[in-house]
């Protein structure tokens, strides 16, 4: 079986539909905290399909995150984003991601796709890396991707804040994703 062949200079996976590893991936959203440190909120439960077409700027992504998932690793601040003041995970139990098209940029790619959150959808552009294709100890085929955007808050309907009295916000505005997956072949 081919791993991967070469297009246009760069490097992609072997053509056919395949599924995120949730043991060797990972889906995270990051923030500013106070405007100086950073908060990663790690998602925990998630599911995807990539399918590499032939002409890989046919290629397609899904992606479906489980809300209620989201761990920062403090249990006061986990509760609250779940809350209707963040995600709102009752009532939107999901985030999902739906590509709409792939370009190269350089050596890497633009991958464009809607984001969904608490039912709020915007248009958005991630910056994609295809990290390489190899077989495991066990003959399986695994590919991997990293992929980041950074994104408005308000644009999705997430408007709490509390401003600080030195000036700036809680949190920031300005939130980035910043995904790693590994890839099986699905079946």
């Amino acid at each position: 079986m081919t791993l991967a062949r070469d297009i246009d200079g760069r490097t992609v996976p072997a053509t056919g539909t395949y599924v995120i590893d949730p043991t060797h991936s990972k889906i995270e959203a990051v923030a500013r905290h106070l405007m100086v440190t950073k908060v990663r909120g790690h998602f925990a439960a998630y599911e995807g399909t990539v399918v590499v077409a032939d002409d890989p700027t046919q290629s397609s992504v899904e992606l479906t995150i489980q809300a209620d998932s989201i761990a920062t690793g403090t249990d006061d601040r986990d509760g609250h984003l779940r809350s209707p003041d963040f995600l709102d995970v009752e009532n939107h139990p999901t985030i999902t991601f739906t590509s709409t098209s792939l370009e190269p940029k350089g050596d890497a790619w633009v991958l464009n796709g809607d984001l969904t959150i608490i039912g709020t959808t915007n248009p958005v552009s991630l910056d994609l890396e295809f990290l390489g294709v190899i077989n495991d100890p066990w003959g399986n085929a695994k590919s991997a991707f990293s992929a980041s955007g950074e994104f408005h808050r308000h644009d999705f309907g997430l408007s709490w804040n509390v401003p600080l009295d030195g000036g700036g916000l809680l949190v920031s505005e300005v939130f980035k994703l910043e995904i790693e997956v590994q890839l099986a072949p699905q079946g």
